[in-house]
């Protein structure tokens, strides 16, 4: 409890933190404000306090009265003091401390999809979460994670230039995008071209969706399409962002079981199936066209929709590219995302959907009432110059050049030293190689922990939801040189002896 007294000139004195609060505060009314309320709420000045009159308070802090007389008049409106003519200034906050802890402590009651979302984060999933507990020093690491692009190859001169100018050009007229939930139209232009040439897609401008990366296109999607209770069929392994999204909108998960073809028909009780056709995530296996004619059938008999996440197929290294499912799809019910992160920088978070014309209207509404206006318009309009003018074409080929001279590397590598310990899923496209891991989950930990030790990391797939007792891995190489891929496998090779 503060104790008053008298200082030397008669005033009364008593300490306040004020000067700590003017560097904190752009104003002297508002730093002496801050400071005494939140002496009072800290219970610092006490229910009863008498305080100084504002005239004395004003002459030890050096302010003038009428600011100090301000202060006091508000905190005697908020509740905080009480005035009493001929007696004083008093403190009035009953019990200051102990409601305000109860305040921030109190419980919050979440709706159900609240809670859903809540128990959901702790599930993981994004793609390239590395599952380390112990980092090694950087210096020493040589780390093959998925989700790290090479990006000394991307031509940051041309892209800056591109940004500078939108700016430009955004601040000196007003833009008619503002307010379009679907995106720049420029930017959706351009991919229904790039989508046409380079995947066999045709679809219009009009039809295609600007997203802030798929994560919020699968989340949309399945507010609009999953009631709670409703099945809902996803691949095992997985992209777990799939099944949080489900999980959260209420949905019953359905594991569908994945082999060395990809996903496995199955007459699902569902109206709704998220796949990964054109590389499965993550072991990388291709949905043959057999396969891709028997999903067709079955969400043309159960009325269901397709979700289908092409999220790794602008890499192809070797062999014709292969045709997405949406190509295939004569009756409107696949809906095709695609992102730029992979191809682009990595923080871009640009990604797009193509949508039935069923479902367009209602994912669009969906996007406005998150979205009333569009965010990284900027971004939008300068990825679109970028592939108006070509540069994103040239980009894409010198990365297809880099990456298959890496992915080729590593694959023989793998296969050479490492088959003993992994079975390697063949694969001739993406970002990274996926093995199943041949023995038990007690020698995995074990060698895991060695290559840790000597400073290989890698992208361990059980964030993944791998089948119960089953150990996979990701092995990322986009981010590493030719001679980090060499050493890193020798290493793992080193350990591998001594394993076995």
């Amino acid at each position: 409890m503060y104790h008053l007294k008298k200082d030397r000139g008669g005033c009364m004195a008593f300490y306040l933190p004020f000067q700590s609060y003017c560097t904190r505060y752009p104003s002297k009314y508002a730093a002496l404000y801050h400071a005494l309320r939140d002496e009072i709420v800290g219970n610092k000045l006490q229910s009863h306090t008498k305080l100084p009159s504002s005239r004395d308070l004003a002459k030890q802090l050096g302010i003038s009265r009428g600011t100090v007389n301000q202060v006091y008049d508000m905190l005697i409106a908020e509740g905080y003091l009480q005035g009493d003519v001929g007696r004083g200034t008093f403190v009035v906050y009953a019990d200051g401390y102990v409601m305000y802890k109860s305040k921030v402590g109190k419980h919050i009651e979440l709706s159900a999809w609240g809670v859903r979302v809540s128990e959901g984060e702790d599930d993981g999933g994004e793609r390239g979460k590395e599952q380390e507990s112990v980092r090694v020093p950087k210096g020493r690491e040589i780390a093959f994670v998925v989700g790290r692009p090479q990006m000394d190859q991307f031509p940051r001169e041309s892209w800056n230039r591109g940004m500078y100018e939108q700016v430009r050009q955004m601040t000196e007229s007003p833009q008619a995008d503002a307010h379009i939930a679907e995106g720049h139209y420029a930017l959706r232009e351009a991919i229904a071209v790039h989508l046409r040439r380079m995947r066999g897609i045709d679809a219009p401008p009009e039809r295609i969706v600007i997203v802030n990366g798929s994560m919020q296109a699968i989340a949309l999607l399945t507010q609009l399409l999953v009631n709670p209770g409703d099945p809902v069929v996803l691949e095992r392994p997985g992209y777990q962002g799939a099944s949080r999204a489900v999980l959260a909108a209420g949905g019953v998960l359905v594991h569908a079981a994945v082999d060395g073809h990809g996903l496995i028909p199955q007459p699902w009780n569902a109206r709704l199936l998220f796949v990964t056709p054109s590389r499965q995530f993550p072991t990388g296996a291709v949905l043959g066209l057999e396969r891709r004619q028997h999903l067709l059938r079955w969400a043309a008999e159960q009325g269901a929709v397709i979700v289908e996440d092409d999220y790794d197929s602008e890499f192809r290294h070797r062999g014709r590219p292969i045709e997405p499912l949406k190509v295939l799809d004569q009756e409107g019910r696949v809906v095709y995302i695609g992102t730029f992160s992979k191809t682009m920088l990595q923080d871009l978070r640009i990604g797009y959907v193509v949508l039935p014309e069923a479902l367009h209207d209602a994912f669009v509404a969906a996007k406005r009432l998150y979205e009333p206006h569009p965010t990284g318009l900027l971004e939008q309009r300068s990825l679109a110059a970028f592939m108006a003018s070509g540069g994103y074409e040239r980009h894409l080929r010198r990365m297809r050049r880099v990456y298959a001279s890496k992915f080729l590397l590593l694959q023989a590598l793998l296969q050479e030293h490492l088959s003993t310990l992994f079975e390697w899923v063949d694969s001739d496209s993406g970002l990274h190689l996926f093995g199943w891991w041949r023995g038990d989950l007690r020698t995995y930990t074990a060698y895991a922990a060695a290559c840790l030790a000597v400073g290989v990391t890698w992208t361990d797939a059980g964030n993944y939801a791998l089948p119960p007792g089953r150990a996979g891995v990701c092995f990322g190489y986009a981010h590493l040189t030719e001679a980090e891929i060499r050493q890193g496998i020798a290493l793992l090779r080193s350990i591998s002896v001594g394993l076995c």
